[in-house]
């Protein structure tokens, strides 16, 4: 009974797939992509970086407290007129609350500026995962393509054995000369070698989507999926407006130009007097416990507010404020140059995409016709009014519009991958 129970178990665990294992469509790698690839995990930390030096700005606004604690000694006793007249020794113990009042707006400008790097950082994020996702999209249509040009393969070979089976029984009849067996027995190992090559190539793009997602190599992921047409329904101009909306790049120019005037503002702030208010409360003693002196009471506090204003500092807040504005020139050329590529970014993949549909409409009616081709073939040859040449040549011809029809596919679906990614969309949603 046990060994009965431990033999079902063992066959339980070899037939059945691992946890995990489940079959991914082209949405669900696209999300454990995007969860898993580590190559992410950098701009993950430096949005956290920007996060915390945006609280630490944010925390500039509110009071500080700091504290002193000191030793003096005198070379000789304070007197006069004879009489002892100070502490030669005296501990003192300070603590100062400091509220900065005005300063110029540099506190208000730094914690904006701050605010824009941290969205500086989500963009980046953005963008990089925008480039991991029209990774896997190519990676995943080459798998595809991969997966096809193996069911075309297996097609052809069961084709070419089908023929040699007709030709080996004319053979054995004395209907056909011995050459046009050869004939056939060379196409079917062809056929059969190009065979290994594509089931080596699926094998080599299933490692590579493993790659990308953060799954071992070496382990057996079955991916779904099959080649087939999805129509863009956008016009050019609305795939510019998706693209000038959605651009983490054109955005992250569009901040730099804003972080560009908040550093100016920051130079500015340089004329401004700074005013700030301050709190000390004194200890002073003989020794460290403070307890006072005879000259000394045990305690005092005073409240205090200052005002500083450099009035002059040989042109240097003037030339960074020149220095400041040349840079806001500089970025907003570039963001203006970066629209203008953008958009020939977004153009060329649109045409792209519509040059391989029309390539499609080409590689299906080829592929019609060498289905006709070889079916006529075949037929003439097995009617004996047909050559052997004419049913391998047919058949030759077949493989290569299969070929063809299922490269146009994979071509138009990852030129429709490069325009998602030109539109600034991580998600595949057409």
């Amino acid at each position: 009974m046990y060994k009965k129970l431990i033999f079902f178990f063992f066959c339980f665990f070899l037939l059945t797939p691992a946890y995990g294992q489940e079959a991914l469509n082209l949405q669900q790698t696209l999300e454990k992509g995007l969860k898993d690839n580590p190559s992410l995990q950098a701009y993950k930390q430096a949005l956290e970086a920007s996060e915390y030096n945006l609280k630490a700005k944010r925390g500039s606004f509110g009071p500080s407290l700091t504290t002193n604690y000191s030793y003096l000694h005198l070379d000789e006793e304070p007197r006069s007129q004879g009489q002892k007249a100070g502490d030669q020794d005296l501990w003192t113990l300070n603590l100062n609350l400091s509220q900065p009042l005005f300063t110029g707006f540099y506190l208000l400008n730094d914690y904006q500026k701050a605010k824009l790097e941290k969205e500086q950082a989500r963009l980046r994020l953005k963008q990089a995962r925008i480039e991991l996702a029209y990774k896997i999209e190519e990676s995943f249509f080459n798998f595809l393509k991969a997966q096809a040009e193996v069911k075309s393969a297996l097609k052809s070979t069961e084709r070419l054995k089908s023929h040699l089976q007709v030709v080996t029984n004319f053979y054995n009849v004395g209907l056909k000369p011995k050459i046009e067996v050869l004939q056939a027995q060379v196409e079917l190992s062809q056929a059969e070698q190009y065979l290994i090559a594509a089931q080596n190539q699926q094998k080599t793009q299933a490692a590579l989507l493993n790659s990308l997602l953060n799954i071992p190599i070496t382990q057996e992921q079955n991916y779904i999926g099959e080649l087939k047409f999805l129509p863009l329904n956008l016009s050019l101009e609305e795939c510019l407006q998706e693209a000038w909306k959605n651009r983490p790049d054109l955005i992250l120019a569009q901040k730099s130009v804003e972080i560009a005037h908040k550093e100016k503002k920051l130079a500015l702030s340089s004329f401004y007097p700074q005013v700030e208010a301050d709190f000390d409360y004194y200890r002073y003693g003989e020794d460290p416990r403070v307890d006072g002196t005879k000259f000394k009471d045990p305690s005092q506090w005073q409240v205090s507010v200052g005002l500083k204003w450099n009035l002059f500092e040989s042109g240097q807040s003037f030339y960074k404020v020149k220095q400041a504005q040349s840079n806001i020139f500089r970025l907003e050329s570039e963001y203006q140059n970066l629209k203008n590529t953008l958009s020939f970014e977004v153009k060329a993949a649109y045409l792209k995409v519509q040059s391989q549909k029309q390539s499609i409409i080409v590689a299906k009616k080829g592929l019609a016709e060498a289905e006709e081709g070889f079916r006529l073939a075949q037929a003439r040859y097995e009617a004996k009014v047909g050559t052997n040449t004419d049913v391998l040549d047919a058949q030759a011809r077949l493989s290569k519009a299969e070929a063809n029809y299922i490269q146009a596919m994979a071509d138009y679906l990852i030129a429709l991958a490069n325009l998602n990614k030109a539109m600034g969309k991580e998600e595949f949603s057409f």
